[in-house]
């Protein structure tokens, strides 16, 4: 048998309606103090990230969901022995939006705390920066809105999602020349 996490080491993704993700958080939340689950029920968290774009020329933030339909919990679910806590247990499975807990039919097994560790890393990290959002594809021919290049098509040959630019072939004295831009520079042909 595997070692079992320390209670408040224990962490499980928890399947839940799609869209519904922030009402089911909400409502575990509520009822963790109305149903005094403080002491097995730790933490429920909705990994979001920040994401830019620019439409019509006007730059855009908004808050994404990067596991949609999923909610992480630090709960004390199993016990020593590896048995199930059933009060734990059953206060995730009664509450309204929740489908389950994710990868088990009935028996939950904790994340290992390398997962949990670079799930929390990539939470912080994406809770800080703000990532373009593109929405381009490769191979794709757009027309350069902005820049020396202004009005002029071109293809898009690579896209780097983590820094926002694309590398578009655009034509110079004849031939295709790349160029990095950045999203706003660009716009889809019409």
């Amino acid at each position: 048998m595997a070692l079992i996490p320390a209670p408040k080491d224990q962490w499980y993704v928890v399947h839940v309606l799609s869209g519904q993700e922030n009402k089911v958080r909400n409502n575990l939340l509520r009822r963790i103090d109305a149903e005094e689950m403080s002491d097995v029920v730790f933490e429920v968290l909705m990994p979001t990230e920040r994401v830019a774009e620019v439409k019509k020329g006007k730059r855009s933030e908004s808050t994404r969901k990067f596991f949609p339909g999923y909610l992480l919990v630090n709960m004390q679910l199993l016990n020593e022995e590896g048995g199930l806590i059933g009060r734990s247990w059953y206060f995730i499975q009664d509450t309204h939006g929740v489908i389950g807990f994710a990868g088990t039919k009935n028996h939950p097994i904790p994340m290992r705390p390398k997962e949990v560790e670079s799930m929390l890393l990539q939470i912080k990290e994406r809770e800080e920066s703000v990532k373009p959002k593109i929405a381009f594809d490769v191979g794709e021919t757009i027309k350069v809105s902005d820049g020396p290049f202004e009005s002029q098509p071109g293809v898009i040959e690579e896209i780097d999602q983590e820094k926002g630019t694309l590398l578009v072939s655009v034509t110079v004295f004849g031939r295709p020349t790349p160029v990095e831009l950045e999203q706003w520079q660009i716009e889809k042909e019409e």
